[in-house]
């Protein structure tokens, strides 16, 4: 693929700044049903002002200025104002504890950090070094003692003219979400984010008219790649949501045309929707012919997705049965697969061409192949760079010819779509010597609509077991009624048999067990981006095994 410097990224913001000057760009919500909007001019502008005030630091061409932010509009201006400085972005995610914090702040030599919108700042702060600079973005936690976003646009002229990047040179650095271990530097190059964004405007067909809501996580690729990069490069608007709590009516002031998610969203939307009409009532209502489409137009504008165009899961597998709930009700639900590796440019399903199970064909100049364990290999032209400081681990994670190991196990159709099988660490063998691969079993139980998530594990075992999570309104029921856990575990026990029917006999389940404690991303059960830490999972359950094997029953309470 061969990228043009006119496909550069600041060269198309700045493109935007001239032909879309008063177009808006960017709508903040700052409280009380309030909102900030950003035209593009007001966007570039500002981003101008703030590169001329990192640049008065006098850092090295090329140095890492650190983000740590929750999604809001400061965060894209702030990868603006580091790119036309002259310097490579490091972003954190807001979750982070103190300690990878620290870790991440001095493994990338980060030279500043922004400071932006933030729930939990004083357990942060404690890892930012006493010496490192500090500029405090808009919604940023107050009483900082920082200088201030507002302050500085306000005082400092602009870098005036075309600011560009040379196209290999470092534009930022992804932390991974540490879900096996320490996170490690992912480093793409103003080249390879280029060959992702370009890829995706032809392939997706993004318009000017569209709407997006930024909500998943912006250090992570996923948000990253699809949202902010692409934003910059296909200009389309971008909404941010404010909170939790008020999601429901930010996704309803943006009305987006794409939306992207993850599996665990996904599946609570659909809870949601069973809280208010209950699943075999919304299924007895879809049947009926005069009544079908108007039901499934109330619950899509429910959700504020009538207007959706484009739905995009991503980031972990997802059940089948989920997907086709959402085509049931029209919204042709499609799913993507790609890495930080290879910033969100791999593998996309397509409509009329994609497959339930499978996450589509290869993007416009990936290769693929199946090596050894069932291992999906990609070439991709949006290939890192490699992992910063780390050559022994970036000469680890390619092959001789330039193929990524992703780590994920996989297999091809005949018409060349992929399906992700599991991953090839996560396979484990019982005691009989039989391999288990737990994400296949897992996207089982995850179908059923009273498990919001579940883990399978068992290695070493003479069987594997999963532990689930019951869905959120399910464990609310259980707290307000307890009599009703007889009937929980009933229906338990037959998914149980009934999920052990569809598996071979050493693949199937000792029991189910349910956990006490619900998976958090802060209790740090789950990555930000919601994956399960397998191994913080099995820590957790370890000292329950031998109890749980020797209580012979197919559903467990844990104590």
């Amino acid at each position: 693929m061969e990228i043009e410097r006119s496909d550069l990224i600041l060269a198309r913001a700045q493109r935007w700044e001239r032909e879309l000057a008063e177009t808006v760009y960017l709508t903040q919500p700052l409280g009380g049903g309030r909102v900030r909007e950003y035209t593009w001019a007001e966007a570039i502008g500002e981003a101008r002002r703030i590169a001329a005030h990192l640049q008065s630091y006098g850092f090295p061409r090329g140095s890492r200025i650190a983000i740590l932010s929750k999604n809001c509009a400061h965060f894209i201006l702030c990868d603006l104002a580091i790119w036309m400085a002259g310097y490579a972005s490091v972003a954190l995610y807001p979750t982070l504890d103190a300690e990878t914090v620290s870790y991440i702040l001095e493994h990338s030599d980060a030279k500043l950090l922004f400071v932006g919108k933030l729930d939990s700042w004083p357990a942060m702060k404690p890892g930012v070094p006493e010496h490192l600079p500090r500029l405090a973005c808009a919604l940023s936690p107050a009483d900082h003692g920082y200088p201030e976003w507002e302050a500085i646009v306000a005082r400092t002229a602009p870098l005036e003219g075309e600011l560009a990047r040379e196209p290999d040179e470092l534009a930022l650095i992804m932390y991974t979400s540490g879900s096996t271990g320490r996170p490690k530097g992912v480093e793409h190059s103003f080249r390879t984010i280029a060959a992702s964004t370009r890829g995706l405007e032809q392939t997706v067909g993004w318009r000017r008219d569209d709407r997006l809501i930024s909500y998943l996580p912006l250090a992570h690729t996923f948000e990253r790649a699809a949202l902010e990069c692409c934003s910059l490069y296909s200009a389309f608007h971008v909404f941010f949501a404010e909170s939790l709590e008020t999601f429901v009516a930010d996704v309803k002031r943006a009305r987006p045309t794409i939306f992207q998610s993850v599996p665990r969203l996904w599946l609570k939307f659909q809870l949601g929707v069973f809280a208010k009409v209950p699943e075999l009532k919304l299924r007895r209502l879809l049947r009926i012919p005069i009544l079908s489409h108007f039901i499934k137009k109330k619950v899509l504008r429910g959700l504020g997705l009538d207007q959706t165009r484009l739905a995009v899961s991503g980031s972990a597998p997802i059940p089948p049965d989920l997907i086709q709930w959402y085509r049931d009700l029209g919204l042709e639900l499609l799913e993507g697969y790609a890495m930080s590796e290879n910033f969100t440019y791999s593998h996309l399903s397509l409509p009329g061409r994609s497959r339930v199970g499978f996450v589509g064909h290869a993007l416009p100049g990936v290769e693929v192949r199946i090596g050894e364990n069932e291992e999906v290999l990609v070439k991709s032209p949006a290939s890192m760079l490699g992992y910063h400081r780390e050559p022994g681990l970036t000469a680890a994670a390619f092959t001789d010819d330039g193929f990524l190991r992703t780590g994920d196990r996989g297999e091809l159709d005949s018409q060349g779509r992929l399906r992700i099988t599991g991953r090839v660490k996560e396979l484990f063998k019982t005691s009989k010597g039989k391999y288990i691969a737990p994400v296949p079993i897992e996207n089982e139980l995850n179908a059923d609509s009273r498990i919001e998530q579940s883990c399978v594990m068992g290695s070493g075992q003479p069987r594997p077991f999963a532990v689930v999570l019951l869905a959120e309104s399910l464990r609310a029921e259980l707290e307000r009624e307890p009599a009703a856990r007889g009937q929980v575990e009933q229906a338990l026990a037959r998914l149980h048999e009934s999920v052990n029917a569809r598996l071979a006999g050493h693949e199937q389940l000792e029991f189910l067990a349910i956990a006490k404690d619900p998976w958090l991303i802060e209790n740090g059960f789950l990555t930000p981006t919601m994956k399960i830490k397998r191994s913080v999972l099995e820590e957790r359950y370890a000292g329950k095994l031998e109890s749980w094997y020797t209580t012979k029953t197919p559903v467990i309470w844990e104590s």
